[in-house]
């Protein structure tokens, strides 16, 4: 029989009671989302919790610190390593309950699990990895029941996925691999994977980030950027997986900062303070009626725009957003709303959220589907049923790996486990960037013509070719140009782009670094696992 472990149910009043008992004031305040920041120090914790007691607010988003936090592009602090971030955030989630009147909605950005926030915590591929998972969407409900487990033991209800955009432009800054690809069919399937996974463990979702973040080469953090296509364009294709993961019942919708005049009626505006998008489009003509968050109110794509504190939080929320995220002017928010909002209006947004909040809270099942899977084996399973020959053929490979060959690692740090892996059954020599210079490298495999790359780029975003000097793209361009290459990728498929690869004898693109992903890739090599990944991106056409 299956094991059900049961949590505490908090002490949450219920909607009926809740409409009499809290003030117009309270109801304000229930929606906003300050942001939290586990490596904070005490000053700043002890004026959370001031804000929390005195306005009520409905719950929090954390952050890793306030030096990782999306606005800090400009200013390159330094983001200080913390093991024990982990014991951290459970010990100020609980805080921060303590001093609550009442419960706070507990929300984290963890697309591809607590790692993305918090050190020493499981880490699952990124979505455009998952996206190469062929016919095994079961993997990706996995990996949302993994996450969802890991966010409940820490304290958190919500999480802030799936990414619902459709990357379908190789230089976007800021999406890229958080997608699942450039297909809208494999996005929408992918992404509902995802949610029924979380949702099955009782974790909040959030499809993100409407009306689609994918086609653009400007970052929302820095700047406002333009969809400039038609309605029927956007029905067609970036809206196509929203609309599929509203209909199989996703919590909650997060609203971008994007200009998408054709929705807009026109307009130049953030689709995130549109009236026209939020509550014309979204609402009224898509049939949306759950909660609406909108994407943090502290990216310069929006807060650059008002001067007055508390305009920005008043649009927002006029403009159909029920929860307002990374709010940064919570009591002058809190002022403006009451000063300028119709109660009708006011009870309609707390309504939303007060159910999402029962919703999460009465869910009292830890896990109510199968055992979970130890993340390690999980990992594995992916990198299995994700790894994409590019270009050749399993023959091409074979044949290679018979005729004697030298081994490249293309690669910024020394533990890399590929070519190790290999090792235990096949002799050659290697040589890593790490190591040697990649002129030394040059005259090492001058006389040799099979040379296998393992290439492990340093940045997973496409900013200053994904960390990749330009001596190593030199180099690699040279190898594929005049040796017998094979090339292994652990990173970005993106980065490929970068290379004339018509002359190389096959790539096959593993995705992630993660040691499993290595191994799994070594074996490849070695014929013993086929690829069975598909690639969920379109890359520049080569030429024969």
């Amino acid at each position: 029989m299956e094991k059900k472990e049961r949590t505490q149910k908090p002490d949450l009043i219920d909607y009926p009671i809740a409409v009499k008992s809290l003030t117009l004031k309270e109801k304000v305040g229930q929606f906003f989302m300050p942001a939290a920041f586990i490596n904070d120090s005490e000053e700043e914790i002890l004026k959370l919790e001031e804000l929390i007691s005195m306005h009520h607010i409905g719950g929090l988003c954390f952050f890793h610190s306030r030096a990782s936090a999306a606005t800090n592009y400009e200013g390159k602090k330094e983001v200080v390593y913390n093991k024990d971030s982990y014991k951290v955030l459970k010990s100020l989630i609980k805080r921060y309950q303590q001093v609550a009147k009442y419960p706070l909605l507990i929300s984290i950005d963890a697309e591809w699990g607590l790692a993305m926030r918090v050190e020493n915590t499981p880490q699952y591929p990124y979505a455009i990895t998952l996206g190469a998972v062929y016919n095994h969407d079961e993997d990706i409900v996995d990996v949302g029941r993994n996450i969802a487990n890991d966010c409940k033991k820490a304290g958190i209800h919500w999480n802030f996925t799936p990414v619902a955009d459709i990357n379908n432009n190789p230089e976007n800054p800021v999406i890229g691999y958080r997608s699942f690809g450039s297909d809208k069919h494999n996005v929408a399937s992918k992404a509902i994977a995802l949610a029924k996974g979380l949702q099955s463990n009782g974790i909040l979702t959030s499809a993100k980030h409407f009306p689609g973040h994918g086609d653009t080469a400007i970052d929302s953090h820095l700047g406002l950027p333009l969809i400039n296509k038609s309605k029927e364009d956007l029905l067609e294709n970036e809206l196509y997986p929203f609309n599929h993961l509203m209909q199989n019942g996703i919590d909650s919708i997060m609203v971008g900062h994007l200009s998408v005049p054709a929705l807009a009626g026109g307009l130049d505006e953030s689709s995130s303070i549109s009236k026209k998008i939020i509550k014309g489009f979204l609402r009224d003509e898509l049939g949306f009626q759950g909660v609406v968050v909108s994407d943090a109110l502290n990216m310069h794509a929006v807060s650059k725009m008002y001067a007055d504190k508390g305009d920005l939080e008043w649009a927002a929320f006029d403009a159909g957003n029920d929860i307002l995220c990374f709010a940064e002017h919570v009591t002058e928010g809190i002022n403006t709303i009451l000063q300028n909002a119709k109660e009708e209006q006011i009870e309609l947004s707390f309504a939303r959220i007060w159910e999402l909040k029962e919703k999460a809270f009465n869910n009292e099942m830890v896990n109510s589907g199968p055992e979970l899977i130890d993340p390690t084996d999980l990992n594995l399973r992916l990198a299995q049923h994700s790894l994409t020959i590019h270009i050749g053929s399993p023959i091409d490979i074979s044949s290679f790996s018979l005729n004697g060959f030298t081994g490249i690692e293309i690669a910024d740090k020394s533990d890399n486990s590929f070519f190790r892996n290999i090792k235990k059954e096949l002799e050659f020599d290697y040589f890593s960037t790490n190591e040697y210079t990649t002129e030394l490298i040059r005259e090492k495999v001058s006389e040799i013509q099979n040379v296998l790359i393992a290439l492990y780029p340093p940045m997973v975003k496409p900013q200053d070719n994904f960390g990749l000097s330009e001596d190593y793209l030199e180099f690699l361009n040279r190898m594929i140009k005049t040796k017998n290459v094979v090339l292994y990728l652990f990173g970005n498929p993106y980065v490929l782009n970068l290379f004339q690869l018509k002359k190389a004898k096959a790539v096959v693109i593993a995705y992630q670094g993660f040691d499993v992903f290595q191994q799994n890739a070594a074996q490849h090599f070695l014929g013993n696992v086929i690829a069975e990944g598909r690639l969920p991106i379109t890359l520049n056409e080569i030429i024969p």
